[in-house]
């Protein structure tokens, strides 16, 4: 039998991952996990997201695709090279000087719940049609590629109800930070070469800011800097989200890494993802 992948054609995840605004629901999850004290100094002390912007991008999104469309032992695989890293890294709290290891399942754990929850609100914010039925099966799809991390399946928010809970604990824990400022200003003004920089002002406004408009507004509030308001921001993603229905889907699906397209050769047209295709819940 042909390799489904980890959660199939028929799993809301397979159909609403294929939708054009998750570009814009990746950035604001990264607004939300800089939130985190430990999780923001985890990456700014052992990444080179500063130097390489794009390259860093692109690793995120392409692990999210692979998880998302990938046959499950290339899954597998880049699963157990993302847990070999994370094991290896440490870095260091800011306010106590205590090291850490990144791979702490608190830690593994918020950027999971920062990263789905970002995807289902901003893709429901951009129009994409769910059901509230639909969006629990998302976030408990989710549970299993949260499992790829390390981390267990029943220690993860599997519905909304769970989700909103596990934020609310969270709130003591969350704040504005130094570390946080540096992913505030890079995801606004990512330091790009020529000819990219040219296009940076546009990026700032119509992805850098509204992707940051489009967080709770608790965060916002912690973030301390003024939002789109919300009614135009979810106007301006939708408008966006319909400009991209323009671009064909094998540009839209097949980049940084073609991976809902090898899917849809690998299994059949059948497969192809679509509202259609959404579990009736």
């Amino acid at each position: 039998m042909t390799d489904r992948g980890l959660l199939g054609p028929d799993s809301v995840t397979w159909n609403m991952h294929a939708d054009p605004s998750m570009w814009i629901a990746g950035i604001t999850s990264l607004y939300l996990q800089s939130l985190h004290p430990r999780a923001v100094a985890g990456v700014v002390q052992n990444s080179n997201f500063q130097e390489d912007p794009l390259g860093r991008l692109a690793r995120t999104a392409n692990f999210v695709g692979l998880s998302t469309y990938g046959p499950k032992d290339q899954v597998a695989e880049a699963a157990a090279r993302v847990r070999t890293i994370h094991r290896s890294l440490r870095a260091t709290d800011q306010r106590t000087g205590q090291t850490f290891r990144i791979d702490d399942p608190e830690l593994l754990r918020w950027v999971h719940c920062a990263e789905v929850s970002s995807f289902l609100a901003v893709v429901r914010m951009a129009g994409y049609p769910l059901t509230d039925g639909q969006a629990d099966r998302y976030l408990d799809e989710q549970r299993q590629t949260a499992t790829l991390v390390g981390l267990h399946a029943g220690d993860i928010p599997g519905s909304q109800a769970e989700m909103r809970g596990y934020f609310a604990d969270m709130r003591p824990e969350l704040a504005r930070t130094p570390d946080s400022d540096i992913v505030y200003r890079f995801l606004h003004r990512p330091p790009l070469t020529f000819p990219l920089v040219l296009g940076r002002p546009v990026y700032t406004t119509l992805l850098g800011h509204l992707a940051y408009s489009l967080l709770p507004s608790w965060a916002v509030a912690l973030h301390e800097r003024d939002p789109y308001p919300r009614d135009g921001a979810i106007a301006l993603l939708r408008t966006l989200r319909a400009t991209a229905f323009g671009v064909p889907k094998w540009l839209r699906w097949g980049k940084p890494e073609p991976y809902a397209i090898q899917a849809i050769a690998r299994l059949g047209n059948w497969a192809r993802p679509s509202v259609r295709r959404l579990p009736k819940i």
